[in-house]
């Protein structure tokens, strides 16, 4: 069964920011280091940190020839069931690391001497180069550095869902990188049938299919050594077309030099350039929604557009309302605003909950706003007003207040309607020229255009939309 389901949260995988697990069986995704390192939102960043400063401390020890305490840090590293990722049937059984054992683990680093030699400076490198880590193995070591980080990301999403926690449970044991060592503490859990549970971002998660030894092997290696072999003035694989143009099979490469991790150690070794090519052009992006879950997409929208237009303006409304816009944001915007956040305060006597997006693009234009705009981004503001009548000024004041240059300076306003927009769009580009900030109004007309044209694969459409309004508010 999955969260979605235990707790009765009426959303699809699209409407969340957190991998939907089945909590009974095992969701063949994983945390990749290598793509958290390609992340730029604040989470991921955070998180790669660790995992960097877990592995630094590691190679350190191995090269001061501490081996010791070297393995002592590898005693954490075990069984960590509670994402219910990887690749184990049935229950899960956190597999990966557990299966083999931490001993085994470091035993095979150490034999390989990559640490030693150099050759490994990450610790998604060890996939490429040690026998018996795969990316289940660096999937379940990620997730124990990063355990911390996971904590605080489940406790969050939890928040904003209103599933309950029990409070003062013992965590497991996670990297510490001020403290450069393994903690553990009481904190807020999610326990589900005496199970402790994580969530995890379905940004931060892959199939691991890019920073693979294969890859490496056949496109950068290969390559490499077909290259080599066409500078060669007698080399003896060089054959010629018809026109005596040279050439050199990848066939006839592999035959003399078989795929083996050992073999690819060796090569790097000589020829550590091509490494450094490999790091630098792999790339990898986060699952479309339809890589997580088989929902029909479409069939979703014209459910949340028949939703949205039922709920009543006012403050009978005001939580679905709230809801409702919640998993429509995520649907539309997902990867580029990604871990929605709950802001709660007070104001005058009642409770004002508003939400917060980290900025995670890499292009188009939430990219450009910081990017190039110069426009403070790092998260998006979001207020919704459940009005019958037209926001007005002291709504734009209260989503600029807050707004700084740490946390950023754009936020959206939903409301129902807007009669007069072009007037309330001066009021937006007034509180742009006063430099309070960029205030993006999104009307339900404008919300259901956006879905009617939403596509999981192609963004153009948001793209155009989102750049035309901001030119009106920013252009005079």
């Amino acid at each position: 069964m999955k969260i979605s389901e235990i707790f009765n949260l009426e959303k699809s995988q699209p409407e969340l920011d957190f991998v939907d697990i089945d909590v009974e069986i095992d969701t063949p995704l994983f945390i990749d280091p290598f793509f958290l390192g390609l992340k730029k939102d604040n989470w991921s960043t955070e998180a790669s940190n660790t995992i960097r400063n877990f592995f630094q401390r590691v190679i350190n020890l191995i090269r001061d020839g501490d081996l010791e305490n070297a393995k002592q840090l590898f005693i954490h590293l075990h069984e960590p069931n509670s994402t219910c990722l990887g690749v184990s049937r049935g229950t899960p059984q956190g597999r990966g690391v557990g299966s083999v054992g931490t001993d085994g683990i470091f035993r095979s680093i150490l034999e390989s001497r990559a640490i030693q030699s150099g050759l490994i400076e990450d610790l998604e490198d060890n996939i490429l180069f040690v026998d018996g880590f795969g990316k289940d193995k660096l999937s379940d070591m990620t997730t124990n550095i990063i355990r911390k980080h996971l904590i605080e990301y489940t406790i969050g999403q939890c928040k904003l869902h209103g599933i309950p926690m029990q409070s003062d449970v013992p965590s497991e044991f996670y990297w510490n990188r001020g403290t450069n060592r393994w903690e553990r503490e009481l904190c807020d859990s999610l326990v589900i049938d005496g199970k402790k549970i994580l969530l995890v971002p379905k940004g931060a998660v892959s199939f691991c299919r890019n920073y693979i030894p294969q890859n490496y092997y056949q496109h950068y290696v290969l390559n490499f050594m077909q290259n080599e072999h066409l500078q060669m003035s007698h080399s003896p694989l060089v054959k010629r077309r018809m026109d005596e143009t040279p050439y050199v099979t990848k066939k006839d490469l592999i035959e003399i030099h078989p795929f083996s991790k050992a073999f690819i150690a060796n090569f790097t070794r000589s020829n550590p350039e091509v490494l450094e090519n490999f790091k630098r052009e792999t790339k990898t992006t986060s699952l479309a929604n339809e890589e997580l879950d088989d929902v029909n997409i479409e069939e979703l929208i014209n459910h949340l557009i028949d939703k949205l237009e039922s709920i009543e303006p006012g403050n009978a409304g005001a939580t679905e309302y709230h809801r409702t816009i919640m998993g429509v944001l995520e649907i539309l915007f997902y990867p580029h605003l990604i871990y929605p956040s709950l802001e709660q305060e007070i104001h005058e006597g009642r409770k004002r909950i508003d939400l917060t997006f980290d900025n995670a693009a890499t292009d188009g234009i939430f990219f450009r706003l910081h990017n190039s705009m110069g426009i403070s981004c790092q998260y998006m503001m979001v207020e919704c007003k459940n009005y019958s009548s037209d926001p007005t000024n002291p709504e734009l004041d209260q989503l600029s207040s807050r707004f700084s240059p740490n946390r950023g300076r754009v936020g959206f306003l939903l409301c129902r309607t807007i009669d007069d927009l072009d007037r309330f769009i001066s009021r937006c580009r007034d509180t742009y020229t006063d430099q309070r900030g960029l205030i993006i109004p999104l009307t339900d007309g404008d919300v259901i255009t956006l879905l009617r044209n939403h596509n999981d694969w192609n963004s153009t459409f948001i793209e155009r939309f989102l750049s035309d309004r901001v030119r009106q508010i920013t252009i005079n």
